[in-house]
Parts: structure tokens; C-alpha cells; sequence
């Protein structure tokens, strides 16, 4: 009972972190794609003749723009729906493994934009220590980005293993999972700037295991031949929500499939 309760307290404490990332902002004039992603998103007026400021403009406009809020209760276990959520969003696979052993070689599309979130997100959680997640975050975002320190997965790296009572290294006890399930795209500007919504299912296990849902949007850039996460304040905290359910379908998230 003790390890079950400890398990419950480790995951709803990532959950708080990752439900505290962003600040919030108004709509902008980009590229909403939503949850409908099949082709590459077209250039937007800001990013196609407009200058270099109002284009930075429109992508902190986009990461800061709110998502619908939800109570902490449906990031828990809930009834799958039986509604059609519609086709799902086609993830392409990795191709090779890149910095800190994050897979990569996605395409440039915003479905490559978000396979690449996806796996610098399990990476980072799923290595179970604060080195890990860092090594991560160090390899993995662009100067102005998120750092060591700032990234939130590196935050909720942190209270994991404080609330597991465990030292920053971890433990052979502690397994993490991060699941990638469902998603949707908040928008682009341009095609080498796009925001990705991952929802994950979450699997903490010490002795035990406890399960929860977890959220993640960030800014994802192109940069040579990858995607990276960009400069800026990390966007509008994301609706984390058990993968799905009706409120998941409702909210647009979309199942993931990958190719």
C-alpha cells in the first residue's frame, strides 16, 4: 500500500509540473492546422512577405495562444470513447539515433515536427535521472530555448525523484514510461515553424504502478536537417487528458499511428 501510495504522489506531481508550463496570450494571425494534419502546413502571410519582427511576432503569438482548461481529474484514468475521432495522425518512424540517444531524422512536415517532440519527451522522462533529462534538453533546443534549469521536463524530472525520496541519479526501482497516444497540431508559421501538442500516457512504477495522462506543446523549429526546439517562453500549457476519452476526442486530439 505504502509503494502504491508513493507511486500516486510521484505521478501526480509530474502532471503539476507539466500543467504549470507556459503563459498564456490571444489568438495571432497563423496557420491553425488543429487537429487535422495530413500535408505539410502552407506559408502564412507573416512568414511569407512580412519582416522579421512581425513573423517573430505571430510564433509567440501561437505559443502563448490558450488551450482549453481542464480539471486535474480527467489526466486520470477514464472510460474509452466510443466515438470515431477520425483518421489518425500518420507519425513518421525515425531513421537514425541522434544527440543524447534522442531518435531522429523525422521530415520536415508537422507530422515530423511532432514524432521528433514525442521522442525528445520519452527520452528525457523515460532516462529516469536529472543528467538524462539534461542531456536532453542541452542537445535538443536552440540557444533562447528552454535550458538545464528552465526546461520542464527537467522540473518534472526534479519532483519525481524528490517525491520518490531518490537522489537526482534515480534508481534501478524506478521505471518511467511516457506512451505517445494522442495529438493534434496548434499551428505553424511558416513551414519551418510549427507547434505540436503530444498527449502521452504516463506509467510511473515503483513496485507498483500508477498511470496518468500528461501534455506536452512546445516550439519546434527546423535547424539543418532537424527539428529542435526554438527559442522563447515555452508555449500555453497544453490539456492533459487520459487518451481517448470523449474529452480528448472533444478537445481535438487525435490518435497517433506511426508509419
Amino acid at each position: 500500500m505504502a509503494a502504491l501510495t508513493v507511486a500516486a504522489l510521484v505521478a501526480g506531481l509530474v502532471l503539476a509540473v507539466l500543467h504549470a508550463v507556459g503563459p498564456t496570450g490571444d489568438s495571432a494571425d497563423v496557420n491553425d492546422v488543429g487537429g487535422s494534419v495530413g500535408t505539410s502546413a502552407s506559408p502564412t502571410p507573416a512568414a511569407a512577405g512580412a519582416s522579421p519582427r512581425s513573423t517573430a511576432d505571430a510564433k509567440d503569438a501561437l505559443a502563448a495562444r490558450p488551450m482549453p482548461a481542464v480539471p486535474e481529474s480527467a489526466s486520470r484514468p477514464g472510460p474509452v470513447s466510443d466515438r470515431d475521432p477520425g483518421p489518425p495522425i500518420l507519425l513518421p518512424r525515425a531513421t537514425v539515433t541522434g544527440p543524447a540517444g534522442v531518435p531522429t531524422g523525422f521530415p520536415r512536415t508537422p507530422e515530423g515536427a511532432m514524432a521528433q517532440l514525442a521522442a525528445i519527451d520519452q527520452t528525457a522522462l523515460q532516462s529516469g535521472s536529472l543528467s538524462g533529462a539534461r542531456a536532453v534538453i542541452a542537445a535538443w533546443a536552440l540557444p533562447g530555448g528552454p535550458t538545464t534549469t528552465s526546461w520542464s521536463g527537467v522540473q518534472a524530472m526534479r519532483a519525481l525523484l524528490n517525491a520518490a525520496g531518490l537522489s537526482g541519479g534515480g534508481s534501478p526501482q524506478l521505471a518511467v514510461v511516457l506512451t505517445p497516444l494522442m495529438g493534434q497540431i496548434k499551428g505553424s508559421v511558416g513551414p519551418d515553424f510549427v507547434v505540436p501538442c503530444v498527449d502521452f500516457e504516463l506509467d510511473v512504477t515503483m513496485q507498483q504502478t500508477a498511470r496518468g495522462a500528461i501534455a506536452d506543446c512546445q516550439r519546434m523549429v527546423w535547424h539543418r536537417d532537424r527539428w529542435m526546439i526554438g527559442p522563447g517562453e515555452e508555449p500555453a500549457l497544453a490539456p492533459s487528458v487520459w487518451p481517448g476519452t470523449d474529452l480528448a476526442i472533444g478537445l481535438g486530439y487525435r490518435g497517433l499511428r506511426h508509419g
